[in-house]
Parts: C-alpha cells; sequence; structure tokens
C-alpha cells in the first residue's frame, strides 16, 4: 500500500503563486500591435506580411495618421486561422 502526504498550505501557495504569474501574463498583454510588434510576434518581414495575409478583408487592421494598428485578441485569431489555411 502507497500512503501520499499533501501539504495543503505549500499547494495552496504553490497555487496561489502560478495564478499571480498568469494574471500578470494577460495585464501584460498588448491591446494593439503595431507594425513592429507584428513583425516580431509573427517571426515574419514586412514584406511577407503584405504579400500573404496583410491585404486580406478579413485580416484587422486599422491605420491612424500614417501608422498601422493591429488589435492584438483578434489579430491572434486571425493569423491562427490563416495558418490552418496554409496546410
Amino acid at each position: 500500500m502507497i500512503a501520499i502526504q499533501i501539504d495543503e498550505a505549500e499547494v495552496k501557495q504553490l497555487a496561489r503563486q502560478r495564478i499571480a504569474e498568469l494574471v500578470t501574463e494577460v495585464d501584460a498583454e498588448l491591446v494593439f500591435w503595431d507594425a513592429t510588434e507584428l513583425k516580431r510576434r509573427t517571426c515574419m518581414s514586412w514584406n511577407f506580411i503584405q504579400e500573404q495575409f496583410f491585404f486580406d478583408p478579413r485580416f484587422p487592421k486599422s491605420k491612424i495618421g500614417s501608422k498601422w494598428y493591429f488589435p492584438a485578441r483578434e489579430t491572434r485569431k486571425f493569423l491562427e486561422m490563416w495558418l490552418d489555411e496554409q496546410k
């Protein structure tokens, strides 16, 4: 027979620590990406982005002044869908 003992206080502390890390990660998520962030997140050059999906009408983007902005959540969803379509 195997007996396992768990220190509840230690488990709660580990859970709280991990939750705090995840909350910090979510809070750090940007609302918008600019072109530089888009290139960094995708590991793609600006020319490649324009050739592959920039002009796709489903790709979420807004131009404010001379700068493009991309809503982070919607852009991430689009990129995942686009990548899946490339298979």
